[in-house]
């Protein structure tokens, strides 16, 4: 059976759908063999092959044995063209269109298969309380609520950029998961608007990010005369500017990374001055300490930069005032009882053993305690001592005499009879 112009019609097809020729061969050989297997007669066990040349096709059968298996020769069962029924022409139609409609949703998935953590453009079409759809051209993507940034509100027809997150292979077409929080859409819309980034002489060695208020990203510079953070900001900010654009206004901080992490720490809580900063491997702490004004803008508000900082590096971040500082070295510094609290195995009550081995039971050691206290009590009230608060009898009377003696001084002496007389 010879069709010339079947050739034509398979290639303008696959010129319009987008799909090979090879696999519109393959879907108008199912179609066939469908067609074929619904005429009276047919073989159970049929196949078509098609000559892509003339367009000649055959349907070969064999015989099947009691296992199911194919056996003996192969025998032409091509029937004549006008044998078709109208109900093998129609299923020979759906079959065809049925693997037309695999074959885009295959290729529509293996173009977005490979693009995971790429970055997309796509019109907002519909929104509602559980996703948007993103019209991408060929295909559509989901945009869940728990990837929208907070407060975002999609508005219909917009044009917005978003990150691919999973394409999941379905019955109806590949489904596109975007997402506009992902940190990784920071690092592609660098890429776009800083050429030292997608050439590599700048790396964005780390992001911090919460959706639609801060970002912090960490980059370094593997050429020397290239300022990495120059770069990404551009002149007047103009590169930096396109990227919180995009986000809506979401301020983005750009600081310089280090292979130290005193320093990596110290720069990550920019804008705010730090002073010190020590590193506590064992317990993965970073202990900052910052001047007393400087306090309020490490930590950020409601703890906004202590929080970007510490996810930027790695690191727990501990700040704390130079007042605060001293205050804990002033506290640990204070003289406290050596000892420990034990369980006694006997009794099975807690002991308090003192440094040189003393066991005191509980009752001991809080009457000790309040002993101390009142000790302590006594000595708080009357700090000078009995001796020196009671006074002496004689240093009682000796200012009131010389008190007298100053007074008759002051006055007109009296004459004595002696004097009188004379």
């Amino acid at each position: 059976m010879s069709n010339p112009d079947m050739m034509d019609a398979l290639q303008a097809l696959a010129v319009d759908k987008g799909i090979s020729v090879e696999t519109l061969f393959g879907a108008l050989a199912d179609a066939l063999e469908s067609a074929y297997k619904r005429l009276p007669d047919a073989y159970e066990y049929a196949w078509v092959a098609i000559d892509p040349e003339t367009m000649d096709f055959r349907v070969i059968a064999q015989e099947l044995d009691e296992e199911g298996e194919p056996t003996g020769p192969e025998l032409d069962v091509t029937p004549p063209r006008d044998f078709f029924s109208r109900v093998a022409a129609q299923t020979m139609k759906q079959v065809m269109n049925q693997r037309i409609r695999e074959a885009e949703r295959e290729m529509k998935y293996e173009e977005y298969a490979g693009r995971e953590g790429d970055i997309v453009t796509g019109i907002i079409q519909q929104s509602d309380s559980r996703y948007t759809l993103l019209d991408l051209g060929r295909v559509e993507a989901l945009l869940p609520q728990a990837e929208q940034v907070p407060y975002e509100r999609p508005e219909p027809n917009a044009r917005v950029k978003a990150y691919i997150v999973e394409v999941r292979k379905t019955a109806k077409g590949p489904q596109i998961v975007v997402s506009r929080t992902h940190p990784g859409l920071i690092k592609r819309l660098f890429e776009l608007e800083v050429p030292e980034i997608a050439d590599g002489v700048v790396e964005i060695k780390a992001c911090a990010r919460e959706p639609g208020a801060r970002t912090k990203i960490a980059v370094l510079s593997n050429d020397n005369n290239v300022d990495p953070v120059g770069a990404c900001v551009g002149a007047r900010g103009a590169r930096v500017r396109m990227v919180v654009n995009e986000l809506r206004g979401e301020k983005i901080d750009i600081v310089p990374f280090s292979d130290d992490p005193a320093d990596f720490v110290m720069k990550a809580l920019s804008p705010a001055k730090v002073k010190e900063v020590r590193i506590h491997e064992d317990t993965g702490v970073a202990e900052v300490i910052v001047p007393d004004y400087q306090l309020s803008l490490a930590i950020g508000k409601e703890g906004q930069n202590a929080r970007l900082a510490a996810r930027l590096t790695g690191w727990r971040v501990d700040i704390k005032s130079e007042t605060q500082l001293a205050e804990e070295e002033a506290y640990l510094n204070q003289d406290w009882a050596e000892g420990e609290w034990v369980v006694d195995a006997e009794s099975g009550e807690q002991m308090w053993k003192s440094a040189d081995g003393e066991l005191m039971s509980v009752d001991q050691w809080n009457a000790a305690a309040v002993a101390e206290d009142a000790s302590d009590a006594v000595d708080d009230a009357d700090p000078v001592g009995e001796a020196d608060s009671v006074p002496d009898a004689e240093a009682s009377e000796a200012p009131l005499e010389t008190a007298t003696v100053a007074g008759a001084d002051d006055t007109d002496p009296v004459p004595d009879d002696t004097a009188g007389a004379s």
